[in-house]
């Protein structure tokens, strides 16, 4: 049952962080806590109590778990570091800071830091208010051997998925496989450990290393530390707690050393190496650089600092939004409708990259004649929309679409693993972090169509069954 009353505890620091904010760093303060708060708040059950049709390790990939601290974490809690940077501390020295010499920052911080927590808020606020289990189980899922099953979509999603990238009217689904052939593949992987299947765990490890180097090749932090996480999910309802000292530490190393490797591959690149040569000399360096821990301290610090949060480029948007560039009210939603529409039917479609950047060099936030892509992050795009209650607005819907996604997906196939485990984590990847509004409604219309899609397939190939 719903105490819907208590939602107001959802907003508590935030509104303890405006009736403050003539001190900025307890404003601040009490909203970075704040989303610890929530977190607490959430996962006690206070508001609504959390599902319970399934063990806790079997439903992680629900948008109440795993969307929500990857999204909230992410969002509202890294500012921490360029926090005390901004103190002039580098881990726990304090070292002095030449480029904060002005009250302003933190002003800047807080404010943002206060946007933080209340986005945070609403997004929990609408995941719990569409959150509604256990879902009716209208279809069940038929197979002899459920890696067998996982492992055949994830070799037949990848090729696929490569073909498509590579024809101008069905890219749009090329991303959407992939993903689903990397979710698929890693859950293979844990299925096979658990059937004890030889041939199914080899050709299963086959895929997820490839993955690996995949992702090793991206240029990118997310996809590697995705790879390992979700492994270690899809492992737990396995081996349960006894994987966590494993997996912990393997995410903590992963922290520490892929500032430095990306750092690496992309000065590699910029030279015009192509990424598996850059990959491989990446690695190389790391390995055989006599000086490794002081580097990896450094890019460490300026990873946690600058790249990790988004608080940065966040305080250059609220510095010129509203003051010298009005909202942009409804325009950023019609350019996220218009992002939906494939080339192929308007080849006079406007450039999406384009179209987002525009707003990121008006706002100075990066010079046009960098090479390096900045898109605002989805609650930036809820400011610049309505501001304060545009962020509220925006992450309320943020979090009951995607409940709403992720509770169609189970009603779909038949429960919480097809549903959720697969068809969820494989094809909304892009809810976990979110992106622009053009980017972000694009990825989740394409990927709404292949699920639909894909249950034609399961039906027709008897996968998929009506429960009467």
């Amino acid at each position: 049952m719903t105490k819907h009353i208590y939602y107001i505890l959802l907003y508590i620091p935030y509104l303890l962080s405006v009736a403050l904010r003539s001190s900025p760093h307890s404003s601040y303060l009490i909203a970075w806590f704040g989303s610890f708060f929530i977190f607490w708040v959430c996962f006690k059950g206070i508001i609504k109590k959390l599902p319970n049709d399934l063990p806790l390790f079997e439903q992680l990939l629900r948008p109440v778990f795993f969307l929500h601290v990857i999204f909230a974490g992410y969002m509202a809690c890294t500012s921490i570091f360029y926090y005390v940077n901004a103190l002039g501390y580098e881990y726990f020295s304090y070292v002095g800071n030449n480029d904060f010499l002005s009250d302003d920052v933190y002003k800047s911080v807080a404010l943002c830091q206060r946007y933080y927590v209340l986005g945070h808020a609403a997004l929990i606020h609408g995941i719990l208010a569409g959150m509604n289990y256990p879902q009716e189980k209208k279809y069940r899922i038929y197979a002899p051997s459920m890696s067998n099953l996982l492992l055949g979509i994830s070799v037949i999603c990848l090729p696929l998925g490569y073909l498509f990238s590579k024809m101008g009217g069905l890219n749009q689904f090329s991303i959407q496989l992939n993903g689903l052939s990397f979710v698929a593949g890693s859950i293979a992987l844990a299925f096979a450990i658990r059937e004890n299947k030889r041939v199914n765990l080899l050709a299963s490890t086959g895929l997820f290393i490839l993955n690996m180097m995949s992702a090793l090749s991206s240029g990118f932090k997310e996809p590697i530390i995705v790879c390992v996480l979700l492994l270690g999910v899809f492992l737990l309802p396995v081996y349960g707690k006894k994987v966590l000292p494993v997996l912990i530490p393997v995410l903590i190393l992963l922290f520490f050393v892929l500032p430095t490797f990306i750092g690496n591959f992309r000065e590699l690149s910029s030279e015009g190496a192509d990424a598996t040569v850059a990959r491989n000399k990446s690695i190389d360096r790391i390995l055989n650089n006599d000086n490794l821990t002081d580097d990896l301290q450094e890019d460490n610090w300026v990873f946690l600092t600058g790249r990790l949060s988004e608080i940065n480029m966040f305080i250059k948007y609220t510095q010129s939004t509203p003051y010298y560039i009005p909202y942009y009210k409804t325009n950023l939603i019609k350019n996220a409708l218009q992002t939906i529409i494939p080339r192929a039917f308007w080849p006079g479609k406007p450039d999406v990259e384009q179209l987002v950047m525009d707003r990121v060099y008006a706002a100075r936030v990066v010079d046009r004649e960098s090479i390096v892509s900045a898109k605002p992050a989805f609650i930036v795009d809820c400011y610049l929309s309505y501001g304060g209650i545009g962020i509220w607005i925006g992450l309320f819907l943020y979090g009951y679409v995607a409940q709403h996604i992720s509770a169609l997906a189970e009603r779909m196939f038949g429960g919480y693993f097809m549903g959720t485990a697969v068809m969820f984590a494989g094809l909304f990847q892009i809810l976990w972090r979110g992106n622009s509004f053009e980017f972000l409604a694009n990825a989740v219309f394409w990927s709404l169509i292949t699920m639909m899609i894909f249950q034609m397939v399961f039906k027709a190939k008897a996968i998929l069954y009506k429960t009467n």
